[in-house]
């Protein structure tokens, strides 16, 4: 029996209908895998990222896994981990330093990478700019070069008769972005009549070697570079700075709630869920290259009080009313 052209049509027509509901049934069950690559174990700011994937309507175990890999304060397993991870085929590798960034684009040129930290990644050559970013990956870039003269600034008005100050640093946060902090700490700590030490910190079982240089050179204060190293041994930073009574102005966020005196620096949780936000848009379809990386906006100024009397500092009035918080 010869069957009518108009019913050989319907019976596509639904034919392609049931195929397109069952794909799309498939892809709504789905799980996308986003593989982190951090120097240490995962700190309050990842939360701030895992929080905002769930608002994005994300479901761990369910539409979402997120396989988080940390080089346990050792950057030289960066390359090594980010190698380990790319084998994996994630949908999007998040990196949580400057280090891991160039780590990851080391190891791949296709898998999307969305930067949560990073300083001056086109310094860095992981991208061609930050308007245009280009290849395969986008993120955020924290301004805290920048921020280190401000630093200098505050600690000098907070200590009147500050005339040597230690400069704490890690390897991990990148050479290029190591060597312009130090660059422009220097030429700071120069218009401010201030001798500058750097200090070398390779991990945390560095930490308390490296205050005891800082106060063997009659150092009168520390500030740090930022460094996700820093920021995993804010509690231990602050407990050495009671010890060896030396004022620290730290880059990390959270130091001033772990007992020290006092932070100043990139709100590093914003930018932890911002990235959140741009691995969204590109688990969506969107391309890195077209994402420019974007630019910390929010900085924050935090005293604690209690510690500063511990350590027997007057806080002037000209540095307090310019806090974003005050700890008592």
């Amino acid at each position: 029996m010869k069957i009518p052209p108009s019913i050989v049509m319907a019976g596509l027509g639904v034919a392609v209908l049931v195929q397109a509901l069952v794909g799309h049934s498939q892809d709504a069950r789905r799980i996308y895998r986003v593989a982190v690559l951090h120097l240490t174990a995962p700190t309050p700011p990842f939360d701030a990222f895992r929080k905002t994937m769930r608002e994005l309507g994300w479901l761990e175990g369910q539409t979402l896994v997120i396989d988080y890999q940390g080089a346990d304060g050792m950057a030289e397993r960066l390359d090594t981990l980010a190698v380990d991870i790319v084998t994996t085929r994630p949908d999007v590798i998040v990196t949580g330093t400057s280090g891991a960034a160039v780590a990851a684009k080391r190891a791949t040129a296709t898998i999307p990478i969305v930067m949560a930290v990073s300083v001056d990644p086109v310094g860095l050559g992981v991208v061609e700019s930050l308007a245009r970013p280009g290849g395969n990956i986008t993120g955020q870039a924290i301004l805290s070069p920048e921020l280190s003269v401000k630093r200098l600034e505050l600690l000098k008005e907070a200590l009147p008769s500050l005339s040597r100050v230690a400069i704490f640093w890690n390897a991990a946060a990148g050479k290029p972005a190591v060597e312009r902090h130090l660059h422009v700490s220097q030429g700071a700590a120069q218009s401010l009549g201030i001798s500058l030490l750097p200090v070398e910190v390779p991990g945390a079982n560095a930490l308390d070697a490296a205050f005891r240089e800082a106060r063997k050179a009659r150092s009168g204060g520390v500030v740090t570079i930022q460094s996700a190293l820093f920021h995993s041994l804010n509690g231990s930073l602050a407990e050495l700075a009671l010890k060896y009574r030396l004022p620290v102005l730290s880059s990390e966020t959270g130091f001033a709630e772990a007992g020290g005196l006092m932070n100043y620096g990139d709100n590093v949780d914003g930018a932890w869920r911002r990235s959140a936000i741009q691995v969204d848009r590109v688990l969506k379809g969107a391309k890195p290259a077209d994402l420019p990386v974007e630019q910390s906006t929010t900085f924050e100024l935090i005293i604690n009080l209690k510690t500063a009397k511990a350590l027997a500092v007057t806080i002037p009035r000209s540095v307090l009313i310019r806090a974003d918080r005050i700890l008592e």
